[in-house]
């Protein structure tokens, strides 16, 4: 009999504990070299030219169809869906009953009673048992991961996705249309022709800079990608890699790890007692120097990753009891910290003694477990934690998304991160026996970029963060 998540995670114990040594590391980016030219250059290129991210291959995609496909995803999520019509798109966020955030995807509607949800597993696997489950006149189709697939499905998806970012962006998609590309509002959706074929254009954008996210059937991958490519060579267009993709959110300010609050909780243990052990809350792993006494302490609410703005107590859905309770609460906001250049260069220049080091900060994404959580200090006590941490090369920084005490939010106030684990390290395979250390950080505004912080004054990344 196939073990379920619900009893994986009783033999499991201290659930603290299993997930900081869980045996895997961050989040793959498969199916694309992971680097082009190089990191550095590929950053740069998002900022002064133009870039195309292959986002085909490391994202769970979930058709949702059916007459009751618009009420399910309506009673699942925290988004009002007043106006929300075809051909527009949301970030879409569910929570448990206890009002913790499960995870964040963005929500296409596609046609009339056809959505589709693309993004990390958490919040796809929690549609998928409510449409199992529930009594919903739809039906769900999953399109998974590239790591996740048989060796011999590996080469294809179901839709390719290419995001096209950065000022010359709508150079190079006019010139790969033949035509004007055309100016949407964020999040709204048309159909644009590219080499002969109908491609889907998300009016969207990841570092700050105008751009598209174009998709389209995996049997058109290499006409539309060969287009943008022929297209861009006059306008400086850059492939990025997998080991710079990840590294764009430090600029943007979307905090891409929430632990989902589905492993405790009456209001979830259906799900737990659902799933498999071996669904993405069964695997995933936690690092860094934040230790919980309980596995509570990793949950976040929507306020916490400035989602607040999104909450909409004008429907029915799952957690609104809770959410109701906590909105006058006070909230944790949402920074970005600048490190203090010495102190990373003390953490660096470790690795070039013998005796004892600090944990390794990788470049340009610093990033080793699929859940990073560090402590944030200031006055002798914890007023937050970083949950993402990587160095851009646009800002000459090493950088953190954190989310802290709103009375420690001041920009330009000194803070205190705890790098590394303690005790040595735990036994996940990308942690080497280390010792913690301090380093000085600065609040400062998220998004980090100022072209960011423009281009996303009317969008979901800008509302409820310290700017």
């Amino acid at each position: 009999m196939t073990q379920t998540l619900q009893q994986k995670l009783d033999a499991a114990g201290d659930l603290v504990h299993f997930l900081r040594n869980q045996q895997v590391g961050p989040n793959v980016y498969p199916g694309v070299p992971a680097e082009f030219s190089n990191w550095r250059s590929e950053q740069n290129a998002w900022a002064t030219k133009a870039v195309l991210f292959n986002q085909s291959y490391h994202m769970v995609e979930l058709d949702v169809k059916g007459p009751d496909a618009f009420k399910l995803l309506e009673y699942l999520g925290i988004n009002s869906f007043k106006g929300f019509v075809v051909d527009k798109a949301k970030q879409w966020v569910p929570v448990t009953a206890e009002g913790y955030v499960i995870g964040d995807v963005i929500l296409f509607y596609i046609a009339d009673e056809f959505f589709t949800l693309v993004g990390r597993a958490p919040a796809i696997e929690w549609v998928e048992f409510h449409a199992a489950t529930g009594d919903w006149d739809v039906e769900v189709s999953r399109d998974e991961r590239t790591a996740a697939r048989p060796k011999d499905q590996q080469e294809y998806r179901r839709n390719y996705r290419f995001q096209l970012q950065g000022p010359n962006a709508m150079a190079v998609l006019s010139e790969a249309m033949g035509e004007t590309a055309p100016d949407l509002k964020f999040f709204n959706m048309t159909t644009v022709k590219i080499n002969g074929c109908d491609v889907r254009a998300l009016r969207h954008g990841m570092a700050g800079q105008p751009g598209y996210e174009l998709f389209g059937p995996w049997a058109d991958y290499d006409k539309v990608h060969g287009a943008l490519v022929a297209a861009g060579k006059d306008h400086g267009l850059t492939l990025v890699g997998g080991r710079t993709y990840s590294s764009n959110t430090l600029e943007s300010g979307w905090i891409p790890s929430p632990l989902p609050g589905t492993y405790t909780g009456e209001g979830s243990r259906a799900f737990r007692e659902y799933m498999p052990g071996n669904c993405y809350e069964g695997m995933c792993s936690v690092g860094g120097s934040w230790v919980p006494d309980s596995i509570e302490g990793y949950y976040l609410t929507p306020w916490d990753l400035g989602y607040g703005h999104i909450v909409k107590f004008d429907h029915d859905f799952i957690g609104r009891e809770a959410l109701e309770q906590m909105k006058d609460d006070k909230h944790r906001v949402k920074v970005t910290l600048a490190l203090d250049t010495e102190d990373v260069l003390r953490v660096q220049s470790s690795a070039l003694q013998k005796g004892e080091r600090a944990k390794y900060m990788e470049f340009p994404s610093a990033v080793y477990a699929m859940h990073p959580f560090d402590e944030v200090r200031c006055d002798g006590k914890v007023i937050g934690l970083s949950t993402w941490v990587g160095y851009s090369a646009n800002e000459g920084k090493m950088l953190t998304l954190a989310m802290i005490d709103p009375d420690y939010a001041e920009m330009g106030k000194a803070v205190t991160l705890v790098w590394g684990e303690p005790d040595g390290g735990t036994t996940k395979p990308t942690v080497e026996p280390h010792v913690q250390t301090e380093i000085k950080a600065y609040v400062s505004p998220v998004p980090y970029s100022e072209t960011a912080r423009d281009n996303y004054a009317d969008s979901w990344r800008q509302e409820g963060v310290a700017r």
